[in-house]
């Protein structure tokens, strides 16, 4: 049961406290809840940097596989990357779940435009020769099952299907009905080899729906597969739902629970995994972003890690994963997202995520109270009570939270993962929350700035 919290707008003893990093002691993160990851917790690409993200007890990873590397002029063709196999054991040496994202089609498997163009026999038996993807797949499942002993068993199946061909950034540029055959031949081939395999959709973005007027790609893919009379008695041929939120704190919980009810719309249960979030800041003086979609400060972007994961498992995520944790290099002037930079300084971000991996791990039970002016997420542990509290809008917040009596001390984080022992006041923990920057051509892009209130209980 949720306890609750009072507020009190005109509370006498508000302790107010300054947001910035200097204002709060300099103790970091205490240690992770839990002694390994905990898989729900996850950064894209985290193999980039590995001894960053055993460290951050990072929880989950993709990697992207592209067919048209392994057989880039012909199917006799297999060429696997030396280090591929290095970089997927030393994420699951360090109890890292890899998930591999399957895509890009090479020119000779397809009659339409390389990288996005539907296979060749698509519609075929998957028993054919002529199959192409079939054939490739059967040889790509077969070949992790042995290099890695069964422990890689989540596949994604292409990017983003959701941006039509004649849109920039397009990759793929067949039909829903095309796509729906990937993914089933990519289950019926998987589940032969392997039955523990999962097949996830691809990530998609919802906008490029929205923006040009047409229904969501997840309610199109399913009215499709409704059509095949052997769907419903394989799940559809699909295990998990995926998408990807960028920039706007308010729309985590909009678009998963929209995701939500197309499911439940046809009687479906999947779950929702939030592959990709981030908002990439323009004011890094290191790697300035000239022409930003959104201006969002690096404070900002560190608020908005806390605030996505926090309200992406409150509206029913299984999984979220932060895009990205590094990346090798960056384009001058354009949109960097890694929380690491190319030289291996940290963005703020970066505190704001070990926050994440250490508290948020563990818990067993997560909800969210949406005040019209704030939001409290809460996320219990089996050894502790996290709230994540932070203002929606251009007013601070003043509050009086109703201590856990099962605690025994309280600790404070900001979101740059600087703590601060709070005592409670009759009971109650008065605090400020800061006000979102609203003087923005967008309006409050993300919230304000994030705290992080651990109530820590007794040992049993």
């Amino acid at each position: 049961m949720l306890k609750t919290i009072l507020i009190r707008l005109a509370f006498s003893l508000v302790i107010i406290f300054s947001s910035g990093p200097a204002s709060l002691a300099t103790a970091q993160s205490q240690a992770p809840a839990t002694a390994t990851p905990d898989v729900r917790l996850g950064a894209v690409e985290a193999w980039m940097a590995p001894q960053a993200a055993a460290d951050l007890r990072v929880g989950w990873d993709r990697m992207v596989v592209r067919w048209s590397l392994r057989q880039p002029d012909n199917p006799e063709q297999w060429i696997v990357p030396p280090e591929e196999t290095e970089r997927i054991n030393t994420a699951l040496a360090a109890g890292r779940e890899m998930v591999i994202l399957i895509m890009g089609t090479p020119g000779w498997a397809t009659n339409g435009e390389p990288q996005g163009g539907p296979p060749r026999g698509l519609y075929l038996p998957t028993t054919s020769a002529n199959h192409l993807w079939a054939v490739f797949l059967r040889r790509f499942f077969q070949d992790y099952e042995t290099r890695f002993n069964g422990q890689i068993t989540r596949y994604i199946i292409w990017n983003e299907p959701d941006i039509a061909p004649d849109e920039y950034g397009a990759q793929f540029t067949g039909t829903v009905r095309d796509y729906y055959q990937l993914v089933k031949t990519a289950a019926l081939v998987g589940k032969a080899i392997n039955p523990s395999i999962k097949i996830h959709l691809a990530g998609m973005t919802y906008w490029h729906d929205a923006v040009f007027g047409r229904e969501a790609y997840l309610q199109r893919f399913i009215e499709v597969a409704r059509l095949d009379p052997t769907a419903r008695a394989n799940n559809y041929y699909f295990d998990v739902v995926t998408i990807h939120i960028y920039f706007r704190t308010e729309t985590v919980r909009d678009l998963i629970g929209l995701f939500r009810s197309i499911l439940n719309r046809y009687g479906l249960k999947h779950p929702i995994w939030l592959n990709e979030t981030n908002s990439p800041p323009a004011d890094d003086e290191e790697l300035p972003w000239d022409q930003p979609m959104f201006r969002v400060s690096m404070e900002e972007q560190a608020a908005f890690i806390l605030q996505t994961f926090a309200l992406g498992f409150a509206s029913g995520a299984e999984r979220v994963s932060v895009y990205k944790l590094f990346n090798f290099d960056a384009v001058p002037g354009a949109d960097y997202y890694g929380l690491i930079r190319p030289d291996g300084s940290p963005r703020p971000a970066l505190q704001a995520f070990r926050l994440v991996t250490s508290q948020f791990a563990g818990a067993r039970r997560v909800a969210y109270i949406p005040y019209s002016t704030h939001y409290i997420v809460r996320l219990e542990r089996e050894d502790a009570l996290v709230q994540v509290l932070w203002a929606r809008g251009p007013k601070a917040v003043n509050l009086s939270l109703l201590a856990d009596r099962r605690a025994v001390s309280a600790t404070l984080y900001s979101q740059f993962g600087q703590a601060q022992p709070l005592n409670a006041i009759a009971g109650r923990y008065p605090l400020t929350l800061a006000p979102a920057n609203c003087a923005t051509a967008q309006g409050c892009v993300v919230g304000g700035p994030t705290w992080v209130l651990v109530e820590t209980y007794r040992p049993k």
